[in-house]
C-alpha cells in the first residue's frame, strides 16, 4: 500500500500504554518506554496537551536539511482501550495525515524483542490498536515490539499487565533503544528502508 502525503507534514508518534506508576514497567507499556526514550533524544519533556487527553513533546529528528522531520511524540492518558480519541484529537490539532501517524505497541505474536514495522493491517486483538483504527481508519504505521505469548495457561490480559521478567529486563533497554532507532529510521528514511534494517 503506497500512500502519498506532503513530505513537510509533521509526524505523530504515539507510544501506547496505560497511565500511572503501577503500569509503568508492564509489557503493555513498552510503547510508552519507546516514546520516553525518543523524548529524551530530542531533549524534550512530556507535558499535558491542551484539551487532548494526552501528554506530548514537540521537536525535530534527523539531520539538518531535507531529511529533518517535525515530530509530535504522544502518550495517550486515557488508558489503552480508549487511545483513539486522544490520538484523533492530536492528529486534527497538528494537521497530521494518517500515513504520518506511527503507533508503537506490544505484540503477542512476535518473540520478545523482535520488531516488525508495517503500514495498515488489522488490530490482532490489541485493544489500543482497535481504538486507534476505529478513530483513524487502518492506514497508519505500526512499530510492533514483540513480547511473546503468555506461558502455560496464563491469560493474555494478565500477561500483558505484568512487568517484564527479570530475565527480560536485562535486555529491555537494548530492545527499547533499537525500537526508537527503528521509529527514527521510518520517519526519516521511509518504511521500506526501516523494514529492511529492523524487521527480523
Amino acid at each position: 500500500m503506497h500512500v502519498t502525503t506532503d513530505a513537510s507534514a509533521p509526524w505523530l508518534i504515539v507510544g501506547l500504554g496505560n497511565p500511572g506508576p503501577e503500569y509503568a514497567m508492564n509489557r503493555h507499556n513498552v510503547g510508552f518506554m519507546v516514546a520516553d526514550l525518543l523524548a529524551e533524544r530530542i531533549g524534550g519533556r512530556f507535558k499535558r496537551a491542551g484539551k487532548a487527553q494526552a501528554q506530548v513533546v514537540e521537536g525535530r529528528i534527523g539531520p539538518p536539511g531535507p531529511a529533518n522531520r517535525r515530530v509530535i511524540l504522544a502518550k495517550p492518558m486515557s488508558y489503552m482501550n480508549l487511545s483513539g480519541g486522544p490520538v484523533n484529537a492530536l492528529r486534527d490539532f497538528y494537521k497530521v495525515p494518517s500515513a504520518h501517524v506511527v503507533a508503537v505497541h506490544d505484540e503477542l505474536d512476535i518473540d520478545y524483542g523482535t520488531l516488525r514495522l508495517k503500514l495498515g493491517g488489522g488490530d490482532n486483538g490489541h485493544n489500543g490498536l482497535k481504538s486507534l483504527t476505529k478513530a483513524l481508519g487502518p492506514d497508519y504505521h505500526r512499530v510492533r515490539f514483540g513480547i511473546g505469548r503468555p506461558p502455560g495457561r496464563m491469560q493474555v490480559a494478565d500477561f500483558v499487565l505484568k512487568d517484564f521478567s527479570s530475565a527480560e529486563r536485562k535486555e529491555l533497554d537494548f530492545f527499547v533503544d533499537r525500537a526508537a532507532d527503528a521509529v527514527e529510521c521510518l520517519v526519516i528514511e521511509g518504511l521500506e528502508r526501516a523494514q529492511g534494517t529492523y524487521n527480523s
